[in-house]
């Protein structure tokens, strides 16, 4: 059986992962690098540096994973972007060198294309998680936008962030707090012990279409930690994070709602580290519409995402693919 090859380093995790041209996952290998941690955020100079160290070794132990060899794959996949430009290069010239030396086809995919495509995946055999049409929720740290999918080779944006993405004002969040990063989990487990309803922040309403904001409810966190002193507010972290959890999650509940009922659609999916939060989860499932959710470790940054949109992609042949470059941001995946 031919075999589809990707690796995904767009960021942080140098991943690589196997899939059939069904979309039957095979493996999905994540290597998060770590030493972010203590800057803070993502330095991406360093990620660089790591995704040329790891990047090898992640791409042997999918392949070791999925019990299979290099002669059994029949495409090799990469993400182009967006994302941090240096940490997309390690990838797109991995991938180039592996096709190249084997005279493989080469499929350039886009990062949000392939949140999406996660949808599309077959895990142990069963259905797709989603199949088209849907709404699809696309939250991380880099991106916050709603999209309508018709079709599995692209989507149409119905809105997106003004300002922050939700990612990055639950990391934002989580460092006014005192928390670790990445913000967004370490926030989520600091939520679980305190009071949603204990500090009311504000959800951007009034604003055009279907677009986010998410700079407000970050300032007032930051008003609120001042205003309560630095002793107050560690003995109400838990109360804060919980209720500036529940802003967030409300107002992409919100979005969500009324993207689909100006489709009329009545599925939604979610994608991007943001739909591992479970309290997200919880609250798009009260929306009483067929949710697909995909696994947590298909929600972050993943290669198996970008495998299963290589299918839809037109690969590039040897040698055309020999001047490929990376793009830090843009979307080629719009309809």
């Amino acid at each position: 059986m031919t075999l589809i090859l990707a690796l995904e380093t767009s960021c942080d995790d140098t991943c690589a992962a196997v899939i059939t041209t069904g979309g039957e996952l095979r493996s999905n290998v994540i290597s998060s690098q770590g030493i972010h941690d203590a800057y803070g955020g993502v330095v991406p100079e360093i990620a660089s540096r790591h995704h040329l160290e790891l990047a090898n070794a992640a791409v042997d132990d999918a392949l070791r994973r999925a019990a299979a060899t290099l002669d059994d794959v029949g495409l090799v996949a990469v993400t182009q972007g967006p994302g941090l430009v240096g940490a997309l290069l390690v990838g797109v010239a991995t991938a180039k060198a592996i096709a190249a030396a084997r005279g493989l086809a080469l499929a350039p995919v886009d990062h949000l294309q392939g949140h999406v495509a996660a949808n599309f995946l077959r895990i142990g055999g069963a259905a797709p998680i989603m199949e088209p049409p849907f709404v699809c929720l696309l939250a991380s740290g880099g991106h916050t936008l709603l999209a309508r999918v018709e079709r599995h080779d692209g989507f149409e944006v119905l809105g997106r962030t003004l300002d922050d993405a939700a990612g990055e004002a639950f990391d934002k969040g989580a460092r006014l707090l005192g928390l670790p990063f990445p913000g967004g989990p370490a926030l989520e487990r600091l939520a679980r012990d305190g009071d949603p309803q204990a500090f009311a922040f504000p959800i951007a309403r009034n604003l055009e279409g279907l677009d986010f904001s998410f700079a407000g409810v970050k300032t007032s966190l930051l008003y609120r930690v001042r205003d309560l002193g630095a002793d107050v507010a560690r003995e109400r972290a838990a109360d804060l994070a919980a209720s500036f959890q529940t802003a967030i999650v409300e107002a992409l509940a919100l979005r969500c709602a009324q993207a689909l009922e100006r489709t009329g659609l009545d599925r939604l999916a979610i994608g991007g580290g943001v739909a591992a939060n479970g309290p997200l989860r919880a609250r798009l499932g009260e929306l009483g519409v067929t949710l697909g959710i995909p696994p947590r470790e298909l929600c972050t940054d993943n290669a198996a995402m970008i495998a299963s949109a290589a299918r839809y992609v037109e690969p590039l042949a040897f040698p055309d693919y020999l001047a490929l470059d990376a793009y830090a941001s843009g979307e080629r995946a719009l309809a």
